[in-house]
């Protein structure tokens, strides 16, 4: 029997960056989803690791569900917020704390008492909020801005990242005392194009989903679609495959999905691109004294910062092959976005604010609130 994770009001959910369903039939994703649920058993901090639309807030919605918990389930998305506001969300503030807090708000580690707080791209978390997160995971407690007396939490965390934090570790971006505090349990979910037994009954659910949307009965693959969709390479993960199922859906005749129904973008995600390369010797072996030759040559220039040179068109390049888009070029260099974003900045690659704002007041970081609980 398929085992289904979907979210609660799925039903009701634009499509967005976010995988919302999971099935596991690929013995990959049964093994994942039987770790899981022996890991919800224990209080234990967990790190998810995956792929951007994999669906790691389901599996930890599902841990969370699982451990019986009374308290709430609260994802909290770490690149969504400004390294200030990022602090009072996450901690809270007291009345006065800075410009525009007029009174006093719990942080989400309050909101969440008794349950499971989720944090998505922790990674992205700057240097400050890292201290301030490894000294709650370390004494149970939160310190609000502006205030002195600190306040018991009792939460269960559950982190998540699309980035290596171990190389962020050795980069320095990211504290090691905190990465081995966030990973006393680690879930690796591996991205779809190696879960293989997962796609056409992925394919189906959201066949079911949105043929109900759009009043359609009965709707079939055909078996050259079913080949095409366990072909092709899922850079997008899941949220990919249901914008391609929705759109064939909308353009589909006589009750069947063909091939050409299908939205195949021709491209071949990074990791099975790797994996091909470390397959093979000799291509990487090429590429390596191709790069090899590159610096052989500027070794030979007259004396420059050479390292600063080679990282800022490397930064640029990265940029613009990923059309100008943080979160896939900081993916493409493995380093967070928070990393990406300061680089940018000094390279004059990102666009400066027109006017300086003033800090939320409380309605709205009361919106700010609302806004990401309907995102996630």
């Amino acid at each position: 029997m398929t085992r289904l994770l979907t979210f609660p009001d799925s039903q009701h959910q634009v499509l967005s960056i976010r995988a919302k369903a999971l099935v596991f039939d690929d013995p990959a994703s049964r093994a994942l989803l039987a770790q899981a649920e022996r890991v919800a058993a224990s209080d234990a901090t967990v790190l998810i690791i995956g792929e951007t639309g994999t669906g790691k807030e389901l599996i930890a919605r599902h841990i969370h569900h699982c451990s019986g918990r009374r308290g709430p389930f609260l994802a909290v998305n770490c690149g969504a917020f400004t390294e200030q506001l990022v602090e009072a969300e996450l901690f809270g503030h007291e009345a006065g704390a800075y410009t525009g807090a007029s009174s006093a708000r719990a942080g989400w580690f309050e909101a969440a008492a008794d349950g499971t707080l989720f944090l998505d791209e922790v990674g992205d978390l700057p240097p400050a909020v890292q201290v301030k997160l490894l000294r709650v995971l370390q004494e149970r407690q939160v310190v609000r801005i502006g205030s002195r007396k600190p306040i018991d939490v009792r939460v269960r965390l559950v982190a998540a990242t699309n980035v290596r934090l171990e190389q962020a570790v050795a980069a320095g971006h990211f504290r090691a005392d905190l990465y081995y505090r966030l990973s006393v349990a680690t879930l690796q979910l591996a991205p779809l194009a190696q879960r293989p037994g997962d796609i056409l009954a992925l394919a189906e659910h959201f066949i079911g989903v949105y043929g109900r949307r759009l009043n359609l009965q009965g709707i079939q693959l055909s078996p050259e679609a079913r080949s095409a969709l366990l072909a092709y390479a899922w850079p997008g993960n899941i949220r990919e495959l249901e914008n391609v199922i929705h759109y064939a859906l909308i353009i589909c005749r006589d009750g069947r999905i063909a091939r050409e129904d299908l939205q195949l973008h021709a491209v071949a995600r990074p990791g099975l691109a790797s994996t091909a390369v470390a397959a093979d010797p000799l291509a990487a072996s090429s590429t390596d004294d191709a790069l090899q030759c590159v610096f052989e040559r500027l070794f030979e220039e007259p004396p420059q910062a050479l390292q600063a040179r080679v990282e800022e068109v490397l930064i640029r390049s990265a940029f613009a092959h990923c059309h100008h888009n943080q979160v896939h070029t900081a993916a493409l260099l493995g380093i967070t976005r928070n990393v990406l974003r300061t680089q940018l900045k000094r390279l004059g690659l990102l666009t400066p604010p027109r006017a300086a704002q003033p800090q939320p007041s409380t309605a709205s970081a009361a919106s700010s609130h609302a806004a990401l609980r309907a995102a996630a």
